[in-house]
């Protein structure tokens, strides 16, 4: 009898050989990411006990008596000089012990207790890698992590993989065992024989199932990566530089530090976050490791399926969809549609590209019908601006039903009446999965997120009312969860640097005041809002930007500057000369755009990149710059935070410093008192996703309503004449 041309005994035991290099391959990468892991702990461990120890010194020793509801007597440990729990937490029982009036209990129960505080304390720390202060122990931490990163979301699968066929295989191959030897089958009872030929099955069917899967190759390139060293210390730092947001989505996992879960989950109902938890997110076709929030939001849009991912910008709306769009393409969807503003066109298809393994098809410009074609006939990820969307044929017409439509800058097709609008409700229509995408749904009324959940879940759009908001947070988060997800950088990215805002106040030169009280007496609330930049040569603010570009120069960092007018950035590069490295403003093409944030950030050390607020505001990633100056103060409060998330985003090493430029006693002060004002509502009803105590009218301060405003009051306040 022969199997595949061999005698059945050599087929067998060739089956096993073959089987075995498969197991040891298996058991090879386990042993490797084990010891990658333990590498990483032993440089992990010392650096959490150093953040911990350092927070506990600073806890009075009177929260002991806290932890034990008042039981444990600590008098005579605080007499003894113990100030802080860090002290009680590093004596031993012994050291307690000597102290008059301690005895044994009390020695034990005041260790617990520390103890207890440590380990609480010790979920909240996170380790912060800082590029401008290199010591030993965190260099050593990032070689550890060297070969983990570079395996990537790779390592994860062989593990997976590894376990499981380890497991299966393992039984297997002892219940085959006699096939190994002629004599040893030849001798065995028929039941043997027939248990032998059962275990022989079930190897072919492991390995034919590993290979099918790619576990060899896998296996093979991950134990490779994970003994990968970076060389030298520079080059781990320059690595870290490159990807940071790997290095920290891994020290989270191994760390155990991650954000806390209920605001990982953006606060949903338990049922309904149980229902997202239980959905197995396929990664087969992503190129990258997802934080763990991350991985929540994809799940969230593929669970609720029609939804509004509103997270802060710069946690990863983008990539949380590419995921939701890779799973479904891992089974079997083969069409998808993203819709989105020009500006951030080449990112989408870029970040798809590199985060993927999905088809890019850019849908846009003069061959966009040939481009739509194509993505008719061969699949993959459609991606196509606003305005080009309705030029194309319609869904009905295409006679496709996408997998999943994403909308990006989703607040753009507030408006049910506009062209965008129609266009995008005429394919959300017809497609079961769509995710619209916005950083800020409820920016000025709470009827414009009503509106994105009308296109979406109609049948919720009644309960997402300004009655529900007059009734309380909990009324509009019961009404909204179906629909709704929103985490704040605060919550999940530990990791992040700090933002350290300055408000930059000057005293207007005389030829800044006289520039001022012309634009006040015209009523010309824009010209008043540059006037501080009309008279260059005289210009406080103009020399106090020098000084903070001179600063960061001298400091080897990146600078954006921001501001809402053209005129004014022409001024400033005219008083830069030739350190500014480009301008983007909303005449400048979204390719071209994209191409000098990426000059801008392969700038070698200090560079400047001046942006129109609009233009640079949204969707560019200059993760690259640490200095963030703003010319002027904005109208809308979400206008300044967009434009700070551009740099304070996930990817970020070093401390945002932002600079606010302001004019005292003038348009700039009355303006900050009335968007302070506005901020704080908008903080209620778009940062929190809670609504306050109050209409959702009084969040709005139209643009036209403020100018009056404060022309007026500083026509007043200068006794300057108004013109007819």
């Amino acid at each position: 009898m022969t199997e595949g041309g061999a005698p059945a005994g050599r087929a067998a035991r060739e089956l096993l050989v073959r089987a075995d290099g498969l197991l040891d391959a298996a058991r090879g990468v386990l042993a490797d990411h084990s010891r990658a892991v333990t590498a990483v702990r032993t440089c992990l461990d010392p650096l959490l006990d150093d953040l911990v120890r350092a927070d506990l010194d600073v806890i009075s020793v009177s929260r002991l008596k806290d932890v034990t509801e008042g039981r444990l007597r600590i008098g005579a440990i605080e007499q003894a000089g113990f100030r802080t729990v860090g002290q009680v937490y590093g004596a031993s029982r012994y050291e307690l012990r000597q102290i008059p009036g301690v005895g044994a209990q009390t020695a034990d129960q005041a260790l617990a207790a520390a103890g207890g505080i440590a380990h609480a304390v010790r979920d909240t720390v996170a380790v912060r890698m800082d590029v401008d202060d290199r010591n030993e122990a965190v260099t050593a931490l990032l070689g550890a992590l060297y070969g983990l990163v570079a395996a990537g979301p790779d390592a994860r699968r062989a593990v997976d993989g590894a376990r499981a066929l380890v497991g299966r295989l393992d039984p297997l191959l002892t219940a085959a065992g006699p096939a190994r030897g002629r004599l040893r089958l030849v001798f065995a009872s028929r039941r043997s024989r027939a248990g032998v030929r059962e275990a022989l099955a079930g190897v072919r069917a492991a390995v034919a199932g590993a290979v099918e899967r790619g576990l060899p190759p896998l296996f093979a390139q991950v134990s490779a990566d994970l003994l990968r060293e970076p060389g030298s210390p520079a080059a781990a730092w320059v690595d870290f530089e490159l990807r940071s947001a790997e290095y920290y989505s891994l020290l989270a996992e191994l760390s155990g530090s991650g954000p806390d879960r209920d605001a990982a989950e953006g606060f949903l109902p338990s049922g309904m976050a149980d229902r997202v938890r239980g959905l197995r997110l396929d990664d087969a076709r992503l190129r990258v490791s997802l934080r763990g929030y991350q991985s929540f939001g994809a799940r969230f849009a593929l669970v609720q399926k029609r939804v509004i991912l509103g997270d802060e910008m710069g946690l990863g709306k983008t990539v949380q969809a590419i995921a939701a769009l890779a799973h479904l393409a891992a089974r079997g969807e083969t069409h998808f549609l993203v819709v989105c503003p020009a500006s951030v066109l080449i990112n989408w298809t870029r970040e798809v590209r590199a985060r993927s393994t999905l088809r890019a098809l850019p849908v846009h410009g003069p061959e966009r019908r040939e481009a739509f074609a194509e993505w008719l006939d061969s699949g993959g990820v459609a991606l196509t601006t606003f305005d080009a969307l309705h030029a194309l044929p319609g869904a009905a017409d295409s006679g496709v039903r996408p997998g999943m439509l994403v909308v990006d800058e989703a607040h753009y097709v507030k408006n049910p009446e506009t062209r965008r609008s129609r266009a995008v409700s005429g394919w959300s229509a017809r497609t079961d999965r769509v995710l619209f995408l916005t950083g800020t749904p409820m920016e000025n009324r709470v009827e414009e997120f009503r509106s994105l959940v009308r296109q979406l879940r109609p049948e919720l759009a009644p309960s997402v009312g300004a009655g529900h908001g007059a009734a309380g947070s909990r009324a509009f988060r019961r009404a909204v969860a179906p629909a709704y997800l929103r985490r704040n950088q605060e919550d999940v990215l530990a990791e992040l640097p700090a933002v350290v805002q300055v408000d930059e106040w000057e005293e207007f030169s005389e030829g800044d005041l006289l520039a001022y009280r012309e634009a006040v007496a015209e009523g010309h609330f824009m010209r008043m809002r540059r006037a501080a930049y009309a008279r260059p040569e005289t210009s406080a603010k103009l020399d106090r930007l020098r000084e903070l570009v001179a600063d960061a120069a001298g400091n080897g960092l990146k600078v954006v500057v921001f501001s809402y007018f053209r005129e004014v950035l022409e001024t400033v590069r005219g008083a830069l000369g030739d350190g500014v490295s480009g301008l983007l403003s909303g005449s400048v093409a979204a390719a071209r755009r994209q191409e000098l944030v990426d000059a801008f950030a392969a700038a070698d050390g200090h560079a400047v990149l001046l942006s129109q607020i609009q233009a640079g505001g949204v969707g560019l990633n200059m993760q690259a710059a640490s200095v963030v100056i703003l010319c002027e103060p904005q109208i809308k409060p979400t206008t300044e935070h967009q434009a700070v998330a551009r740099v304070h985003r996930m990817g970020q090493i070093r401390t945002v410093r932002v600079h606010r430029l302001l004019a005292a006693d003038s348009i700039d002060q009355r303006m900050l008192d009335i968007v302070a004002r506005k901020e704080r509502l908008f903080d209620a009803y778009a940062r929190r996703s809670d609504v306050a105590e109050t209409t959702p009218d009084a969040v709005d301060v139209s643009e036209g309503e403020l100018a009056r405003r404060i022309v007026e009051e500083e026509q007043r306040r200068l006794g300057a004449a108004a013109r007819p």
